[in-house]
């Protein structure tokens, strides 16, 4: 192989790596910084009578009290006998403050967020007296954040034959920013991340790889040029 054929390619790799390094900080970069609406993995348990808190909040932390938070049941569908029938919400906030119409009957003064915790990110909703009617997939939703992920699904189970406490909320916490809990999202960012960071260390081995050979190439040229210059004499007939 000819020096100019080992520099370009060479070269070429080299241009390589640098254009994938680049693509993958200009795809990672801007998803770092944005803000994430999470629920829980765990569906939370309660039993007939139970008051209930719902877990929801913005990662990192950020002050929702200007936007539109609305809670409700994904898998409750219209009546379709009723063409004027519409999905309501289970609780709806805007224009900072609880739209009541919009409510369910059977949710009517029953639920609430917390409000003086929302200038921090949490949208927990708070069901008080829950029943096994209350049993299902509920979703929080801020429709004007300005996100890939505006909205979180969290599960309620209502079980008479779970035991009954004398506490039966959980804890509010506000959410810290520190806090690094394991996610859907946050899994599927590190699984990203993991993958980009192994291939720039391929490319990198790679590159150093290139670079000694290359090294011992010249070292060989120079403590033997005659070598070279054997090839370039034509042979004997």
């Amino acid at each position: 192989m000819s020096l100019n054929n080992f520099y370009f390619k060479d070269s070429s790799f080299f241009s390589l790596r640098t254009f994938l390094l680049c693509s993958a900080l200009s795809v990672w970069t801007p998803v770092q910084g944005e803000v994430l609406v999470i629920g829980s993995n765990l569906p939370i348990i309660a039993a007939p009578g139970d008051d209930v808190i719902l877990p929801c909040h913005l990662e990192p932390m950020f002050d929702v009290q200007g936007l539109t938070v609305e809670w409700s049941k994904p898998d409750l569908k219209p009546d379709p006998s009723d063409r004027l029938s519409r999905v309501e919400y289970v609780h709806l906030y805007r224009d900072r403050k609880e739209v009541p119409d919009m409510k369910m009957a059977s949710y009517f003064r029953r639920t609430e967020l917390f409000m003086d915790d929302m200038k921090h990110g949490n949208i927990s909703l708070k069901i008080l007296n829950v029943s096994e009617e209350d049993n299902g997939r509920y979703r929080c939703f801020i429709p004007k954040l300005q996100s890939r992920v505006k909205a979180a699904v969290v599960e309620l189970v209502v079980d008479s034959n779970f035991a009954k406490t004398s506490t039966t909320e959980t804890p509010l916490q506000t959410p810290d920013p520190q806090d690094t809990t394991p996610t859907n999202a946050a899994r599927s960012r590190v699984a990203v991340v993991i993958v980009v960071i192994t291939l720039l260390i391929v490319l990198a081995l790679a590159g150093f790889a290139a670079y000694f050979s290359r090294h011992i190439f010249h070292q060989t040229l120079k403590k033997h040029p005659e070598d070279d210059e054997t090839e370039k004499q034509p042979l004997p007939v």
